[in-house]
């Protein structure tokens, strides 16, 4: 890269970092401070990944698409979760942005804005600190078929075939999960934050 490329990359990321430093100032850290507004994603579900227990041999099923669902603008998980095969998963995660772990470190939990089919959920954090796949910081949260606001502490989210502590700096994914029991799963984020 030469010296100009490199000076205006550097310039950019200044002025970035220095307008999300005034935004986020602005916000008391009792509120939403930083979402992922499904709306905002560019081409629809493209930050979003689809996992299934088919990657050790289950046979889970599962879709994600972008839906509109009482005006609301969501990312919808949709199918059924077999326990077969020593199966028993459909998740749709969104990677983070590094800089946005590393804004969230002073603040108490995450926020989901969801509409379930009445059925449990889990909310699955990922960090650096964790090598292997099956491994995640987990919280389980109930879906009564309205649209809800879930306040999820991080001290609610329980070590999973891990013994790190949850690091939120160091946070790099975060998956809505159906899991553990055969089930017909639909969930729709309208929103994900910190608060």
């Amino acid at each position: 890269m030469s010296p100009d490329r490199l000076s205006f990359s550097m310039l950019f990321k200044l002025c970035c970092l220095s307008f999300i430093g005034i935004y986020l100032s602005t916000f008391n850290v009792k509120h939403v401070i930083a979402q992922m507004k499904t709306q905002s994603l560019d081409n629809g579900i493209s930050n979003w990944q689809l996992v299934t227990d088919g990657v050790m041999g289950g046979v889970s099923k599962g879709t994600i698409g972008v839906t509109d669902l009482d005006n609301k603008t969501c990312i919808e998980l949709s199918g059924s979760v077999s326990t077969d095969n020593n199966g028993g998963f459909i998740q749709m995660a969104y990677n983070i942005d590094a800089s946005l772990a590393q804004s969230v470190k002073h603040l108490q939990g995450i926020q989901l804005e969801i509409r379930g089919n009445g059925e449990d959920y889990n909310l699955h954090l990922r960090t650096k600190d964790l090598w292997f796949p099956w491994q995640a910081f987990r919280a389980t949260f109930q879906t009564n078929g309205d649209w809800q606001i879930i306040n999820l502490p991080f001290s609610s989210f329980q070590a999973y075939k891990t013994s790190e502590d949850l690091n939120v700096e160091n946070l790099k994914r975060i998956g809505v999960v159906a899991i553990g029991r055969e089930f017909d799963a639909n969930i729709c984020v309208a929103s994900i934050g910190f608060y």
